[in-house]
């Protein structure tokens, strides 16, 4: 039986062609990067004025302890690989292994299946016209998909930047929004919104969970480039409180502004926040159609940022599970020696995220429709791996009581398991929803319109997401089998322990 602290050979090697580039606010960028969605905005608004209360409701009751436990674990274990590392140490290789490969694989399906979606409609409404399906659409694509698997491949000294920049626009972007919304509600007025709009239903609740819990995990992925960290003890904790706060604002603020100038049956998930956008530009009067283009050209960019923003991340993770013999024996665990980067895993990504696309351009169904069955899918993937990786933190809070823990949460290991099942259980329905959408709805006698929900009929979607998550069990559980001779290369006690030490 494994090890759970045992490190393969082939991992320590890979350790020595990392390289310590990232500072506190390099990794502050990175997630912010990463996590803020500003593409699921429309999505998460058209459940009405509840959106903004779940939101809130969330933002206290899951963020905040979810945001508490990692900062925690992401200061004391600070090895290249984050949750795989953490997972392998908690409960071992086979369940670090499952759950590194939903965490990674959720990127390329969500950059291939949705982000580049978004980016094309976007462009093709507001920058030049592109035709759905034309030989334009699939090389917009195809550029888009590809233009973040490079942003991961090169040295991340020099890849960095561009996540970088996009958060920096995305922030900008977002307040610019904000501000200008104000002007507009001056001039015009806003909806008419009352405390009655803002009340929570069971039914706003089981649609809007799953889209909302995606949207707020994320923050302990910087930990996955750790061993490329100049101080990640001191600096990981903070940076998962301040991305927090501004991941809390940067959702609570837009959904209200998109409520205010949105009407309702007009949002959807790929138009929703453009939508808004095109109404408050009438502010600029005849500059408002330049105005739209710039803003979709910038919004594209920060969608290109966020794709190459999880690659970064994700990849760095899934090629160091491959080196510990828990994918595809250590073919995909080989980082470059001279731009310490995973460029296996990284073309792998392309690969499955260009797969996904084409898949995802075969179904039928108008766009906002697709959008929504590869959000569900992406949301379903997410969720799944943090089932594993929430009980794995709280587990190493009580397995290695000992080690140097930079921050630790004010309470007893008991309160910090509380905290653990706060989190699971949202988790735990989050997922559920996600992969049976409309069954909890029919158990509780609320109406449930499966076809004019998602725009394709429920055997399509499930034969898709489940198909999607069948592949990816497969997959994982095969790659682990061809992983053995690399885990029977373990490297030696001495090296072993600098993984608790560390």
């Amino acid at each position: 039986m494994d090890q759970p602290v045992a490190s393969t050979r082939l991992a320590q090697e890979q350790s020595k062609h990392l390289q310590k580039s990232l500072g506190r606010f390099d990794i502050l960028l990175l997630v912010v990067a990463a996590v803020i969605s500003v593409e699921v905005l429309g999505q998460v608004s058209g459940f009405g004025g509840e959106t903004f209360t779940w939101t809130l409701i969330l933002a206290v009751t899951f963020m905040v302890p979810y945001g508490l436990i990692f900062a925690e674990t992401g200061g004391a274990f600070t090895e290249e690989g984050g949750v795989y590392v953490w997972t392998k140490m908690a409960f071992g290789r086979v369940v670090a292994a499952i759950t590194s490969l939903f965490t990674w694989v959720t990127q390329p399906v969500w950059v291939g299946g949705a982000m580049a979606f978004v980016a094309v409609e976007t462009w093709s409404e507001y920058v030049g016209h592109v035709d759905s399906g034309s030989p334009a659409d699939y090389l917009f694509k195809l550029l888009f998909i590809w233009i973040t698997v490079t942003s991961a491949i090169i040295s991340l000294k020099h890849g960095k930047w561009l996540p970088s920049l996009g958060a920096i626009l995305k922030v900008v972007f977002l307040t610019f929004f904000i501000i200008v919304t104000m002007v507009y509600g001056l001039q015009h007025g806003f909806n008419g919104l009352d405390l009655g709009f803002f009340s929570p239903t069971l039914a706003g609740f089981l649609g809007v969970t799953p889209l909302l819990l995606f949207s707020f995990l994320g923050f302990e992925s910087g930990n996955s480039a750790a061993g490329e960290m100049k101080n990640p003890a001191k600096d990981v904790p903070i940076s998962v409180a301040r991305s927090s706060m501004i991941a809390a604002a940067s959702y609570l603020l837009p959904i209200l502004a998109i409520l205010l100038v949105v009407p309702l049956d007009k949002i959807t998930g790929i138009g929703g926040l453009f939508g808004a956008i095109a109404t408050v530009y009438s502010v600029f009067g005849p500059a408002a159609e330049v105005m739209l283009s710039i803003s979709a050209v910038v919004f594209c960019f920060i969608l290109v940022s966020q794709g190459a923003a999880w690659m970064i991340i994700s990849d760095r993770m899934q090629a160091m599970a491959a080196a510990d013999g828990s994918f595809f024996g250590g073919f995909f665990g080989r980082f470059h020696p001279k731009l310490g980067t995973p460029i296996r895993v990284n073309t792998l990504s392309g690969v499955v995220a260009t797969l996904f696309m084409l898949a995802a351009m075969q179904l039928s169904g108008t766009s906002s429709a697709l959008f929504g069955v590869v959000l569900s899918i992406a949301i379903s993937t997410f969720l799944l791996s943090y089932l594993m990786a929430i009980p794995a933190a709280v587990k190493l809070r009580s397995k290695y009581p000992h080690v140097d823990r930079p921050f630790k949460v004010p309470v007893s290991d008991t309160g910090f398991r509380i905290l653990g099942y706060i989190c699971f259980a949202w988790i735990l329905i989050g997922s559920w929803v996600a992969i049976f959408p409309g069954t909890l709805d029919v158990l509780f006698g609320l109406p449930y319109d499966f076809e004019a929900t998602w725009g394709v009929s429920q055997f399509t979607f499930e034969a898709f997401a489940l198909g999607t998550l069948g592949c990816i069990l497969a997959l994982g559980l095969v790659g682990y089998a061809r992983g053995k001779k690399v885990r029977d290369a373990v490297a030696p006690v001495s090296e072993r322990a600098e993984l608790v030490n560390d």
